[in-house]
């Protein structure tokens, strides 16, 4: 799909992954709405690139509805959509305090899957009734942002895990579904990317983790990321899959 001049919307889209997302399908000419929970980073990154920028938590009916509604009316229907929204907090289901309070494992799922099925659905409605771009007779592609976690979660990761898993799960349904409307549906799972989230850590820390990746070793960068949601994007041949972006890396 040649995105110049058709509409995009990146969740998480304020910072990381998100952002890279955001600047890649601008610099090829997408018009790009981008939501965050945090409305004064998804407006800044939304100005560097002349897009529109929105508070939205994603987990949200009523907020996802109202910025989507907002991006179709300034951009047109929703053509392209990169979830990038998330978080990853770490907490053993049994730790020293006794069981993991519930509210926090529905948290992750809320903000992960939940966020990633609320958009899916509220995008692809306007893809499905929007007319095709090319001659294959697409009309959009959904990019959701799952995690080597979906597999491989280690100690901790149970809540991320199965929340990751989800959108790795859900994607070939969606994409069975929305086929015959022309929109493709996939998954990227990230391995350890350079985001603020690993950059924060000590520097012991980042040199151990980074040492486990087999080639390169080093964290991937964002740019990375954005690179290939560019490539799922313009070949149109490329649907319900999920494609690894970890260097090889297998969490212990």
């Amino acid at each position: 799909m040649d995105v110049k001049g058709l509409a995009a919307v990146v969740t998480g889209g304020g910072s990381g992954l998100g952002a890279a997302s955001v600047h890649a399908l601008a610099a090829a000419g997408a018009k790009v709405a981008v939501l965050d929970l945090n409305g004064e980073a998804a407006e800044a990154v939304a100005k560097e690139i002349g897009g529109l920028g929105q508070a939205c938590d994603v987990g949200s009916a009523e907020e996802a509805e109202a910025a989507v509604t907002a991006a179709s009316q300034a951009h047109g229907p929703c053509r392209v959509l990169v979830n990038c929204a998330g978080i990853a907090p770490a907490k053993r289901i049994v730790g020293r305090d006794g069981p993991m309070p519930l509210a926090d494992f529905e948290k992750v799922i809320r903000a992960n899957l939940v966020g990633s099925f609320n958009l899916m659905r509220l995008c692809a409605a306007e893809m499905v009734g929007a007319d095709p771009v090319n001659d294959d007779g697409e009309r959009g592609v959904v990019i959701s942002t799952a995690s080597v976690a979906a597999v491989e979660g280690q100690v901790g990761q149970a809540a991320y895990a199965a929340s990751k898993a989800g959108i790795v799960g859900m994607m070939i349904p969606a994409a069975r579904e929305f086929a015959r409307s022309g929109v493709r549906v996939l998954t990227i799972a990230p391995g350890l990317i350079g985001t603020p989230l690993l950059l924060n850590m000590p520097q012991e820390v980042q040199d151990n983790l980074a040492g486990q990746v087999p080639f390169p070793k080093r964290f991937g960068h964002p740019e990375e990321f954005s690179s290939l949601v560019m490539h799922i994007v313009e070949n149109t041949m490329l649907n319900m899959d999920t494609f690894r972006l970890d260097g090889g890396m297998r969490m212990q």
